[in-house]
Formats: C-alpha cells, sequence, structure tokens
C-alpha cells in the first residue's frame, strides 16, 4: 500500500515574512480605516472630495511599485529594498500623528505611499523567491499564507483604529499603525540570516545574456499577463472603495450592534474576516470538490468567476444607498451583503493573481511583473478618484455606474482568458525560477 507522500514545509524564513506582512498590512489598514473619516471629519473635506483624496493616495501607493520593483530589479535586490524603504514608510505613519493639518497629511501620506507602494512588489515575489525551485504546490500554499496574514493584521487593524479615531483621537489613531510598521521592520531585519536573496541584475542585463529565441519568448509571456492584468483594473476601481465610498455609506447608517455603537472604520473588518474564512474554504472544500466533478480549477477561471461575483458587491451596496436615498436609516448590517461577495471576489482574483504572476513571470522580471500588477491596482483607483472628484454620478447612480464597469470588464477578462494559451496556464514561462 503505498504511503501518503508528506506535507512539505514552509522555509525557516517564511514565518518572519509572515509576521513581518501581518505587522505591516496592520499598520497600513488601519490608518486607511479613518483615512477618510478623517479627512470629513476632522478636515472639513465634503464626501466626494474626501473619496477622491483617499483613491489618489491609493493610486500612489499602488503605483509607486514600478518605482520600487526597478530599484530592486537593477540595483539594490529585494531584501535591500524592502529595509530602506521601510524607514520612510514608518517616517510617514509619524508625520500623520505629529502634524494634524492639511500639509501634515500631504507629506505623511506621501511617505507611506513611497515606502509601502516601493516595498510590496518586492514582498510578494521576495516571499516567493524562499520557495525552492519546482515546488509549486508548496508555492500555492505560500501565497494563500501570505494572503491570510495580510487579512489578519487588516482584521486587527480595521478593529482597533477607528476606536481610537473615535475615543483618544487622530494622534493616537495614526501613531499606533507607526508602532506597528515599526514592529514590521525589525521582525524583517531579524530574520535577515535566514533568507534566499536573489541578487540585483536587472531585467536589460538578464535579456542581453539569453539566446534571441529566449529573449523573444521572455517579452511574449510578459504582453500575455499584460494582457489578463489590464481588464482587473475596474475589479480594483471598485475594490478599495470599501475604504472610502462604503465606509461614508456605513457613517450614514444605524450601527448598534448588542448595545454597543460600532464605528463606522470598523465595518471594513468584514472584508477580512470574510477573506480569512473563505480562504480555507475554498482551498480544501471547494475546488476539490469541483476537481473530483472533473472541472479543472485554473487560475483564470477562478479570476473570471471573481470578476463576475465582483459585480454583485456594487449592486448590493446600490440596493443600501437606495434605502438611503429614500430617508430611511437602515442598519449596517444591510452592507453585509456586499461585503461578502467582495470578499469572494477578492479571494477568487487577488490571492490568485499573486501566484499566476510569480509563476508566469520571466525569472529576472518577478519584481517588474509584480510591479505591474500593483499598476493595475493604481490605474483602478485613479479611475475611481476621477468620477469621484468630477461628482457626476450620485448616490444610487454612483453605484449603478461601476456596477456596469465591471461587467463589461468582467465579459473582457473572460474573453482575454479564453485566448491565453492553454500551454502556459498553469506552468511557468521559460527562466521562471
Amino acid at each position: 500500500m503505498a504511503e501518503t507522500p508528506a506535507r512539505e514545509r514552509f522555509p525557516p524564513s517564511i514565518r518572519f515574512l509572515a509576521w513581518n506582512e501581518a505587522a505591516e498590512r496592520f499598520s497600513y489598514y488601519g490608518m486607511t480605516s479613518v483615512l477618510a473619516l478623517y479627512m470629513a471629519r476632522h478636515l472639513g473635506i465634503p464626501d466626494h472630495r474626501a473619496i477622491a483624496g483617499f483613491q489618489i493616495f491609493t493610486f500612489a501607493v499602488y503605483g509607486m511599485p514600478i518605482v520600487g520593483a526597478f530599484l530592486a530589479d537593477r540595483f539594490l535586490g529585494r531584501y535591500r529594498t524592502i529595509l530602506w524603504l521601510s524607514f520612510g514608510y514608518v517616517a510617514g505613519h509619524a508625520t500623520l500623528a505629529a502634524w494634524e493639518s492639511g500639509t501634515g497629511l500631504v507629506v505623511g501620506l506621501g511617505l507611506i505611499a513611497i515606502g509601502a507602494g516601493g516595498i510590496k512588489p518586492c514582498a510578494s515575489a521576495f516571499a516567493g523567491d524562499q520557495i525552492p525551485p519546482g515546488h509549486d504546490a508548496l508555492l500555492g500554499r505560500l501565497y494563500d499564507l501570505y494572503y491570510w496574514m495580510i487579512n489578519l493584521g487588516s482584521t486587527v487593524g480595521t478593529l482597533v483604529i477607528p476606536l481610537l479615531l473615535d475615543r483618544v483621537g487622530p494622534r493616537v489613531a495614526f501613531g499606533v499603525p507607526g508602532l506597528a510598521m515599526a514592529a514590521a521592520l525589525v521582525v524583517f531585519w531579524i530574520g535577515r540570516r535566514r533568507y534566499v536573496c536573489v541578487p540585483a541584475g536587472g531585467d536589460a542585463g538578464s535579456a542581453a545574456g539569453a539566446p534571441p529565441e529566449d529573449r523573444a519568448e521572455a517579452r511574449a509571456a510578459l504582453l500575455r499577463i499584460v494582457a489578463v492584468f489590464a481588464p482587473i483594473s475596474a475589479f480594483w476601481a471598485l475594490f478599495f472603495q470599501y475604504g472610502s465610498s462604503w465606509t461614508l455609506q456605513a457613517d450614514a447608517m444605524r450601527r448598534d450592534v448588542l448595545g454597543f455603537q460600532i464605528a463606522a472604520g470598523q465595518v471594513q473588518t468584514l472584508d477580512a474576516a470574510f477573506v480569512l474564512t473563505l480562504i480555507p474554504i475554498f482551498a480544501t472544500l471547494v475546488y476539490p470538490a469541483l476537481d473530483r466533478r472533473g472541472l479543472r480549477v485554473t487560475p483564470l477561471r477562478k479570476m473570471s468567476a471573481g470578476m463576475f461575483v465582483m459585480v454583485l458587491s456594487f449592486v448590493a451596496a446600490a440596493a443600501v444607498e437606495s434605502a438611503l436615498a429614500a430617508g430611511g436609516r437602515p442598519h449596517v448590517a444591510w452592507q453585509i451583503p456586499q461585503y461578502l461577495f467582495l470578499a469572494v471576489g477578492e479571494v477568487l482574483v487577488s490571492v490568485t493573481a499573486l501566484e499566476f504572476a510569480y509563476s508566469q513571470a520571466p525569472r529576472r522580471m518577478k519584481s517588474l511583473v509584480m510591479g505591474l500588477w500593483y499598476l493595475t491596482i493604481a490605474s483602478g483607483s485613479l479611475l475611481t478618484a476621477a468620477v469621484a472628484w468630477l461628482n457626476r454620478f450620485q448616490g444610487v447612480a454612483y453605484y449603478v455606474f461601476f456596477a456596469c464597469v465591471m461587467l463589461a470588464a468582467a465579459v473582457v477578462f473572460a474573453l482575454v482568458a479564453w485566448w491565453y494559451p492553454a500551454s502556459t496556464r498553469t506552468r511557468a514561462a521559460p527562466g521562471t525560477a
């Protein structure tokens, strides 16, 4: 009788990176959970401008990964890029806590955008570097763990920080995330002797040293990845609105739960809580059940389904807004369906895309591909910022507009996924580690 293969263990370095990620995400999502509310309540910025400001900051955070990827791949390597940019990240939180004004907001958010955005493509790719070549199953488990830790940190952050804003004030609400980011930096530094560090080499140097046919294949692989990423921009145009328009929506709703008044920013915890629950459910129950029924679960099929599910989140949000527009004051529990659809879409699209992007990227271009992934988030956030700033859609029409944009993008993505070469859907591109 054949023995069941032992479950592979993660390398020792992963525990440092996992807890670094959790602490960093606590700092980031804790801060962003109160950002729109801080602008609207404490700085007196109109709601639509607060939404636009939130999304412009998100655009900056997710636009910076291209710079971080360039520094990592060309000059510093991933380890040193993460280490040094993290110091600026901490400084940004300190600025927000110490300088309560519009100018302090701009300076602090600028530093955080440089730090948080710059390390993003390096952090996920650096985690992938720790997995030995040929261990694809372990790589998939790594990104499940990675995303689980992201949501652990964000869950705690979005529970704690909105309470601090309401009960203590913005100095402490912004200061605590700064302490969490400092802790993340220390944890990352402690694990330094255990990491696998791929040296900086630069994409150009890698391509020049490769045979022409390999260079052409690497470029083709990059273009295929870009084609997959492009329609996902619409997904991100909707996704991060749980921190802006959805939070301001919650601020207008009843929020009493078992005799306690919950903070509007705390409602965001629903996303992380659902994701933490859904990741193991999908990994251990849903995907195996589909496989047993002969339906092959590929990354592109997961992502296609997630794009269509995301449409439903804004349909649900429009229904809530309709009740508010009619003069009612519904309970914040009405937002649960939109958060559930949001979380399902996140698990199917975002979690899967991390694994897909890393596995499909040529070896010396992994940070660049991760940077391109984050650029899709930036472009989606810029779209949202523009729509909110122009203020052409208000109330129910605002949510219906984004639901229609998402539906169109989901159809385009499904066509791209159908076109994507079958032989490369689940294997790494040439030159991939």
